[in-house]
């Protein structure tokens, strides 16, 4: 049995404004209908694998097992990391619980948000490497590349695969991100591979890899794991034993050190999404170049990518070339599409003037739904809450602001201090300020329901939790 572990703690922020620390791009569909986790899950399953594993952190914890869901597909453990730690670390934890409940497995490492167009063909190469993982390889996954890219490693493998036929060649080296120079030149040698990060060996051979090449890892993650508390079908790793692994790449820590390394040659296609330039590259582009999603229309454009991810709002590009508009709520990318990996330089700007928009998302999701903001004022904000069937919110209560809730749609259960009474469509309640409250949805349908906060401060700090069905602080 191969048991797939997702990866999906990372921040996307060459994929700002959709992609920002409080949402990433692995939740978001960037491609297609489904979102890259749960695509990246689907293409993990079926005869052959167990549930996959899943590592995140505690804010995605609820995303997690709501998306997998809405995919249909169940999960297996989900381990809480209580701070990013690279690579190394998370799947050593991987593995060592692993250990506990299917020593002699196999276990599939992937980034969750990676885009495979081709899933049966990726299978398939994960098929053509079993029997070398079995034997003891460290099996990695090598993209045969389709143009020169200087944002990927690369592999050199020892002979060129030839004929794309799915088959394990021996690794030489792992090549750092190279010059456009010397990209063309390993792409022209055909014996060069994009890296893309993926891996596949048994339980028992990447533990013994770990404790040979990166040995000073295994007491703080086996402490993490073995001390680590259950929480809501969550386990969270222990903190204090997880501060003392190093922050560390699988592929510095053991790959790069290690000699039975193989790699399998994939040629159906492959994406890491490392920027708006390769969203706009696999979305299809027309016969002008041009990508368009939402509410966007082009005219007389050529090499564009237009993105709306508001319906209220059009975004419209005119006598456009080489040009990447992206439009949320509240913010707007406008970029060149030549600089696209810089991105990520405009959230650093953004962090250092304090604007929120660099890491907040605009919609808020939490494990009963989701809220966003539609308007702010300096004693006043209008939200719009969605709660799913069954769900609810924690008894609260609050020190600085009243609250107005008027339902739109569905119906309500609302306690307020020792009341308790249902609030259907059209209808409202007040909850005046430092009253213990809690809302509801008994229903099969969600609730949507308009929140007017006044009072002298608004921040989400400003809760009180008595009690709560989801065991936050």
């Amino acid at each position: 049995m191969i048991t797939p572990v997702l990866l999906c703690g990372g921040s996307g922020t060459r994929l700002w404004p959709l992609s920002r620390k409080s949402y990433p791009k692995q939740f978001v569909p960037l491609v297609g209908e489904e979102t890259l986790f749960q695509a990246s899950a689907r293409r993990l399953s079926g005869p052959g694998y167990a549930p996959p594993l899943v590592l995140t952190n505690s804010d995605f914890r609820f995303i997690v097992i709501e998306q997998l869901a809405a995919a249909g597909i169940d999960p297996g453990a989900i381990l809480i990391e209580p701070e990013g730690r690279n690579t190394a670390p998370a799947v050593l934890a991987a593995a060592l619980w692993l250990e506990r409940t299917d020593p002699d497995g196999l276990m599939l490492v992937a980034p969750s948000d990676h885009v495979v167009p081709d899933a049966p063909a990726f299978r398939a190469a994960v098929g053509a490497g079993r029997a070398v993982a079995e034997a003891g390889k460290l099996v990695t996954f090598g993209i045969t590349p389709d143009h020169v890219e200087t944002g990927y490693g690369y592999l050199e493998l020892a002979e060129a695969p030839g004929n794309g036929a799915l088959r394990p060649v021996d690794l030489l080296r792992f090549v750092e991100k190279p010059d456009a120079e010397k990209a063309a030149a390993m792409v022209a040698s055909g014996r060069h591979l994009w890296n893309a990060g993926i891996f596949l060996f048994s339980v028992r051979a990447i533990l013994d890899a770990f404790r040979a090449h990166a040995p000073e890892l295994i007491a703080p993650v086996e402490a993490a794991v073995t001390q680590g508390k259950p929480d809501l079908g969550f386990l969270r790793l222990d903190p204090d034993a997880w501060e003392g692994a190093g922050n560390i790449s699988i592929d510095y820590a053991v790959m790069e050190r290690a000699d039975n390394l193989a790699v399998v040659p994939f040629s159906g296609g492959w994406s890491d999404l490392g920027g708006w330039d390769a969203v706009w590259r696999e979305s299809a582009p027309d016969a002008d170049g041009v990508v368009t999603a939402g509410r966007a229309t082009a005219i007389d454009c050529r090499d564009t990518l237009l993105r709306s991810e508001d319906d209220g709002l059009e975004v419209v590009g005119l006598g456009l070339a080489d040009v990447i508009a992206v439009a949320m709520p509240d913010a707007v990318l406008v970029a060149h599409r030549d600089r696209a990996q810089e991105v990520k330089t405009v959230v650093t700007a953004l962090k250092d003037k304090g604007a929120r928009q660099a890491e907040a998302f605009p919609r808020d999701h939490r494990p009963w739904g989701w809220f966003d903001c539609l308007a702010l004022g300096d004693r006043f904000q209008v939200k719009r809450i969605v709660v799913h069937p069954g769900a609810a919110l924690s008894l609260q209560s609050h020190h600085h602001r009243a609250e107005h809730w008027i339902v739109v749609q569905g119906t309500a259960r609302v306690t307020i201090d020792d009341r308790e009474e249902l609030v259907s469509e059209n209808q409202s309640v007040y909850i005046p300020l430092g009253a213990t409250h809690r809302l509801e949805n008994p229903g099969k349908l969600p609730i949507v329901l308009i929140e007017v906060q006044t009072g002298g401060y608004l921040g989400e700090d400003d809760i009180i939790r008595y009690d709560d069905d989801y065991a936050r602080d």
